[in-house]
């Protein structure tokens, strides 16, 4: 029991300065009494702060990467050869064909008369889109016109006037005169 103890009290006085770690049982000067320290309560905002801050580093790093990721792989692969696997793959060299190069003057003229024949075919859809719309413009003001007309005639005509009169009640006849006595 003397080692132990002897153990116990050259750990805390190894602790003396500083805080004893979380389990470990202690023996406080001036005490007889042996006790476990308490522990610290957890801070619910630094660990959210922590985790947050760790969370943004990934996604930070995630966009990164996806941006960069070639470029990042060549960079990490040049500086450590073990990890020349991350490299991506060398793009494959095009042998110098000159025939491959200089296109032929046929296929320029080729290509120069079907943009020419795409001109002209574009030139023939707007002249009938812009015909079209005229039409559309031309029917819509004529249909607005005799819309304007026909609530022009309903107000300006007066409410025509019935041709029968209608039956009257005749007078009640006057009361007889009074009698007499």
């Amino acid at each position: 029991m003397s080692s132990a103890l002897s153990s116990i009290q050259s750990k805390s006085a190894h602790w003396a300065d500083e805080e004893p770690p979380v389990g470990a049982t202690v023996r406080r000067r001036g005490s007889s009494e042996w006790q476990l320290p308490a522990r610290q309560p957890v801070r619910v905002g630094r660990v959210l702060a922590r985790f947050s801050m760790t969370f943004c580093i990934g996604v930070v790093a995630t966009l990164a990467w996806q941006s960069y990721g070639d470029v990042a792989r060549d960079m990490i692969a040049r500086s450590f050869p073990r990890l020349g696997w991350l490299a991506p793959p060398p793009a494959p060299i095009a042998q110098a064909d000159p025939a491959a190069i200089a296109p032929d003057q046929e296929e320029l003229k080729a290509i120069s008369f079907g943009l020419a024949g795409v001109r002209q075919r574009v030139g023939q859809i707007a002249a009938q889109l812009a015909a079209g719309q005229e039409q559309m413009t031309g029917d819509i003001t004529t249909k607005l016109n005799a819309a304007e007309h026909d609530i022009l005639d309903r107000i300006s005509a007066p409410p025509s006037q019935p041709t029968v009169a209608p039956a009257r009640k005749p007078a009640p006849p006057p009361p007889p005169p009074p009698i007499a006595r």
